[in-house]
Order: C-alpha cells, then sequence, then structure tokens
C-alpha cells in the first residue's frame, strides 16, 4: 500500500476540521470539511486517539484485509470503564453480526443464512406491494400541496418490508422505527453522553422486545426468519438460553441494518432526484440503464454510512504510519469516496460514473442485506418515475445531529 502519500500532520487543523465536522452547517455537508482532512494525509491520527484514514484505496484495503478486525465485544472490555465502549448500549452492539470476528463471526453469519434469489423474490412482491400503497398516500397529500417524502415513504419502506419479513405485529412498527433512531447514536462516531444514554434506554426496550419475540416465538414454530433462526440454532447450541440469545442478537441487527441505513438511502436518492430537474427526466427516459445506476451513484456520492471503524489485529505500518495492536482506524468512506484517485471529479453527481463505492463496506463483513437495500431503493425509484409528475424540492432538508450515521429529518417535495 506504499501509492498513497502522507504529509506531515498538523495535529491543530484535525481539531479544528472535527470540531466542524459535528457543527449543523458541518453534518448537513461536510464534503469540503473531508477535502481540507485528506489534504492532511492518507492516514492521520485522530485528536482523541486512533486514525482517520480518507484514502479510497486505503480504506478499500482495510476493509477487506484479515489483518483489520471489528471492535468486537473483548476489545470493548479491554478499553476498561468508564469508556463509551462500556456503555450498555455498545456493549450489546458488540455481541452482534457486524461486530463479531472470526470464528464467531463465521458461525453466526452461516446461521443467518443470506437473502438468496429466492428469498429476494418473495421480498420483492412485499416492496413492489408496499411502495404501491406509500406512494398512494404521497399522491393523495401533493393534492392538497407539499408533503414530507421521508416521512410518508422513506421511513415507512423498510419497516414494512422487514416487518413483514420478520412477522412484526404493524402495531409495532412505529415504536421500533423510533428505537432504531435512538439506538444509532452508540454507534456514532463521537457520541456525547446524553446520545449515549438514550442510546442505553432505546437498546434495553429492543433486547426486552426481541427476547419476548424469541420465547413467544419458539412456542409457535412457524414460517418465518425467526423461527428457522430458532431451529438452527438449536443444533448448534445445546443450551437452549444461549441458543435463543443468539437468535436475539440475529433479529435485532436484521432490523437494526434494514431501518436506519435503507431509509437514508431512499431519502438521499430522491433528494438528489429532486433537487435538479434534468436528473428526473434523465432517469425517465431510460429507467432500465439508469435506476440501477442512479442508486449506485447516490451510494457513492452521499452513503448513509460516512464512518466504519476498524481495529488492528498485530502491531503494523499504515503508509509509513505506525499502527500499534488493538489501535482503532476510523474509515472515512464519505470522504474516501470523494477521493479524486480514485474518481474523477468526485464532488459532481454522475449516474454514467463507473461504480466503485464502499457504502456496504466490504470482506467478510459485506452487507448481508445489500441485495434488499437495493431492490427497495431501485423498486422506489422506479415506481417514482413511472407513476408521479415530477416532484420539485420544497425546501432544503434538516438533518439529524450525527457524523457516522446520516439521516434526513424531513424531505418536503411538491408537484414542480
Amino acid at each position: 500500500m506504499g501509492s498513497v502519500t502522507t504529509p506531515s500532520f498538523d495535529r491543530r487543523t484535525a481539531v479544528s476540521l472535527i470540531s466542524r465536522l459535528r457543527t449543523a452547517r458541518g453534518q448537513d455537508n461536510p464534503f469540503p470539511i473531508y477535502k481540507e482532512l485528506r489534504s492532511q494525509g492518507a492516514v492521520v491520527p485522530a485528536p482523541w486517539g486512533g486514525y482517520l484514514v480518507t484514502s479510497y484505496e486505503l480504506c478499500d484495503h482495510i476493509l477487506r484485509s484479515g489483518a483489520w478486525l471489528e471492535p468486537d465485544k473483548p476489545w470493548r472490555e479491554r478499553q476498561g470503564p468508564r469508556t463509551r465502549w462500556s456503555a450498555p448500549s455498545a456493549r450489546e452492539i458488540g455481541s452482534t453480526l457486524p461486530a463479531l470476528n472470526p470464528p464467531d463471526h463465521t458461525r453466526a453469519r452461516r446461521a443467518a443464512g443470506t437473502f438468496d434469489r429466492g428469498t429476494i423474490e418473495r421480498l420483492g412482491r412485499t416492496v413492489t406491494q408496499a411502495t404501491d400503497q406509500l406512494l398512494d398516500t404521497l399522491s393523495d397529500r401533493l393534492r392538497d400541496g407539499a408533503a414530507d417524502f421521508a416521512a410518508l415513504v422513506s421511513e415507512e419502506l423498510p419497516i414494512a418490508t422487514i416487518g413483514n419479513w420478520l412477522n412484526l405485529p404493524a402495531a409495532d412498527w412505529p415504536r421500533l422505527r423510533e428505537l432504531t433512531h435512538e439506538q444509532v447514536f452508540t454507534q456514532e462516531l463521537l457520541p456525547s453522553a446524553s446520545q449515549l444514554a438514550r442510546s442505553d434506554v432505546a437498546m434495553a426496550e429492543l433486547r426486552a422486545y426481541f427476547l419476548d419475540l424469541v420465547r413467544d416465538r419458539r412456542t409457535r414454530l412457524r414460517d418465518d426468519p425467526v423461527s428457522r433462526w430458532i431451529t438452527t440454532w438449536d443444533s448448534l447450541e445445546p443450551d437452549q438460553d444461549k441458543a435463543d440469545q443468539e437468535v436475539y442478537y440475529l433479529a435485532l441487527f436484521v432490523l437494526l441494518a434494514a431501518l436506519e441505513t435503507t431509509s437514508t438511502l431512499l431519502s438521499t436518492m430522491t433528494l438528489l432526484l429532486v433537487e435538479h430537474p434534468r436528473r428526473w427526466d434523465l432517469v425517465a427516459a431510460d429507467p432500465d440503464e439508469l435506476v440501477p445506476a442512479f442508486v449506485e451513484e447516490t451510494l457513492r456520492y452521499d452513503p448513509p454510512t460516512h464512518v466504519i471503524s476498524r481495529v488492528s489485529a498485530d502491531d503494523c505500518l499504515l503508509e509509513d504510519v505506525p499502527i500499534r495492536r488493538d489501535d482503532m482506524v476510523h474509515l472515512m468512506v464519505g470522504a474516501a469516496h470523494r477521493d479524486p484517485a480514485k474518481h474523477p471529479r468526485p464532488g459532481r453527481f454522475d449516474p454514467y460514473r463507473r461504480p466503485a463505492h464502499l457504502a456496504f463496506s466490504g470482506g467478510i463483513h459485506y452487507c448481508l442485506g445489500a441485495p434488499l437495500a437495493r431492490l427497495e431503493a431501485q423498486t422506489l425509484l422506479r415506481q417514482l418515475i413511472s407513476r408521479l409528475p415530477r416532484l420539485t424540492l420544497v425546501r432544503p432538508p434538516a438533518r439529524a445531529p450525527r457524523v457516522a450515521f446520516r439521516r434526513l429529518l424531513n424531505l418536503d417535495v411538491a408537484v414542480a
């Protein structure tokens, strides 16, 4: 990995850049800050410890390499008490599939199964039906003027999809969606104490909900993923309580992964579609080619997750920067996607660009739900341009106070 150069590091500049990134203005448009951060080097020490990586090549390498690990539960325990990693929500998330390392990850991922072609086809029918219904509602609201696309569509489609698949009561969906938004702070770049407290409360409620679900489902096994996971884990784990715990972690992971990032993808994609009228016309003129391409370029241009963290398995050098075992690196994916060494004119949204992004991570931790996220985004985009008149943005949307996990709080649109 010697092709990327690392200029000398200016700590005060990095502190200033991170401080700006955490402001509302910085979170609304972090990309100029990312550009300044990249100018500090491909690998720079983070002001709070660890390192920030902004090069696409290095981020891709780290995600695919077995020399870099997830900050799993044992790693979190080694950080000691009174750290963000000792918060109850951080410990809980440390036992879910994305935070595991081999051999635990290998075992859990095998038990989870995959979104194979048959599953995607069945889910496709659910997604199509749900999208139809949500766009009907949106159309009705648009007759009276502006409507919030995020609230009416982007937030609803993922929970309808995964809620139906997991066979969760529809009455529970709104609360589960709220809890998902609250728990995400424990995975943020620099969560505050109050944000961690909100994550702790949300995670405790999610734990109680899904453990009750698993126990109930065990008494009446059905043809659904949770029941299948129970059967699978019973064959792997003789202790029923431990088996139920593993099923709970799988169900929790699927919900969290399916809601937060997918709803952000749907909102961001639609924002990019409506804020420039030419884009709507462009996709409508050639949907077969440009619907998939528009989704992939959205994932590059402004991915739902801007930061992915890894820890070093051993002492090493990363672009001549000494890294010690257990040191954390924050892969600044949002910055890496705008790396001009990877993408010419990276600040330009271009659906004709050759797809290349890290929005679904990489290596053994490549997102299990990537096919489902793509299915929802492509289905929504196709139906938007075929069913509705061209929409326009009414006002700039507000964003949640986050760095790592993007989220539009609203997306007000109207008929152009």
